[in-house]
């Protein structure tokens, strides 16, 4: 049973990563522009841009997880051999 709900918080494809990165960067802004309003000025800015260079970061290692998790599964799995002629 935990492992049906394990799978629930598995990224298995880029959509579903897509999908993560946008609510990361969704929440990010939020936070920044919550920063622009108590730190106004410079320091409200750097924060801000800080906030979302995190949700880069963040998004650059999933989709690169996600590329190395699926190449080694695709290692993984044997081909199957073709049949002989005839």
């Amino acid at each position: 049973m935990l492992r049906k709900i394990g799978r629930l918080f598995l990224i298995k494809n880029r959509f579903e990563a897509f999908a993560v990165i946008y609510a990361l960067a969704l929440g990010a802004v939020e936070r920044g522009q919550a920063y622009l309003t108590r730190f106004p000025g410079f320091g409200g800015k750097l924060l801000f841009l800080a906030t979302t260079c995190a949700v880069f970061m963040a998004g650059a290692k999933i989709l690169d997880c996600l590329k190395f998790e699926q190449a080694r599964a695709a290692e993984k799995t044997p081909e199957p051999e073709a049949a002989p002629p005839g």
